[in-house]
């Protein structure tokens, strides 16, 4: 089985598949792009672990003992195809503003996310991007509401970018742990993901008190 989740990494259209689940997920945000990053990156820790632990063999294929590039490129990867999904969102709406506005207005969870961001983007506080970005459904809520809200792009594309770039390397080094620890297993993923589910569950967690906490503080 190791050999056969192993084989996944290097395929290169396994890539595609991740590139095109994180681009989608802002639109569909069902979509289990960051358990298909896990098991990418589970997949490559534990072909190298049983590797590690096949001896001189491993000495004599040094290649299969370092996944080195292709975590780089998962990680590269899915970070790109995050940024250009939140961009798609944002341009849409930023450019059907009535439109949008509209839905907002509908909305109470978009109507409190775009006061939210505008309130930290204009104080400086992109990071609640970021931490978005973990939150389920968080991704979506934030670019629409960038958008909706004529945020300036030099405002909200660099702190989409380390948003990006900060759940690609979460979601692939927790994968790569939990498969050196357990190997490329059903196990090895499953830990991961529930890793990545509570982290999902605190930011969302954070998201919704933040802004209240300093409200009352205020």
């Amino acid at each position: 089985m190791q050999e056969t989740l192993g084989e996944l990494i290097y395929a290169p259209w396994i890539y595609v598949l991740i590139a095109l689940s994180v681009l989608l997920d802002v639109f569909l945000p069902f979509l289990p792009s960051g358990v298909i990053v896990i098991a990418a990156a589970t997949a490559a820790a534990g072909t190298t672990a049983a590797s590690t632990a096949a001896g001189a063999a491993a000495i004599t294929a040094p290649a299969a003992g370092a996944p080195l590039p292709e975590i780089c490129t998962l990680v590269l990867c899915a970070a790109v195809a995050s940024v250009l999904g939140d961009l798609a969102v944002y341009r849409l709406a930023r450019h059907g503003s009535a439109r949008f506005t509209r839905a907002v207005a509908r909305s109470r969870r978009l109507s409190g996310a775009q006061k939210r961001l505008g309130r930290a983007l204009a104080r400086g506080g992109g990071p609640l991007v970021v931490l978005a970005r973990f939150a389920p459904g968080g991704r979506s809520v934030m670019s629409l509401a960038a958008g909706a809200a004529q945020r300036r792009t030099r405002e909200f594309l660099p702190w989409s970018a380390l948003a990006g770039l900060a759940w690609a390397v979460y979601s692939a080094g927790i994968g790569y742990v939990g498969g050196q620890w357990l190997g490329a297993t059903w196990l090895g993923a499953a830990v991961p993901v529930l890793a990545l589910f509570g982290a999902g569950a605190l930011a969302a967690c954070l998201v919704r008190r933040g802004p209240a906490s300093r409200a009352r503080a205020s």
